[in-house]
């Protein structure tokens, strides 16, 4: 339980980074030359690296490699979309809910023999 809790905590921080790294520039640097966004979000994602093989390497000692990329797009769509509406000031729509719904199907089949004993 113990990996499965810290791996959590560290791709929800590594999501964080990752998706300013990936979607930030298009509010703050969209008036500067895109090589300088990449460079800037190339920085980012260093740290997002720091975070990410390690919740990855703890993670894989109690998922399967499919259960593990389940997980992070679950945790990826969770800190998305606050970014989204929050930061990026995206409307909130419906559509983040059926997303939402699919990837709680692909959970299900992911853990479902866990999920069942």
């Amino acid at each position: 339980m113990f990996n499965t809790s810290v791996s959590i905590a560290l791709l929800i921080c590594s999501n964080v980074f990752m998706t300013f790294a990936w979607y930030a520039h298009l509010r703050n640097l969209s008036d500067k030359p895109w090589l300088l966004a990449a460079l800037l979000s190339w920085l980012i994602a260093f740290f997002e690296y720091l975070l990410q093989v390690p919740a990855n390497r703890l993670g894989y000692q109690v998922m399967n490699l499919g259960q593990l990329k389940i997980l992070q797009e679950i945790i990826t769509l969770s800190v998305f979309v606050p970014f989204a509406v929050f930061y990026m000031k995206e409307r909130l729509s419906l559509d983040y809910l059926w997303a939402a719904m699919c990837l709680l199907g692909a959970v299900f089949f992911m853990f479902r023999q866990k999920l069942m004993g």
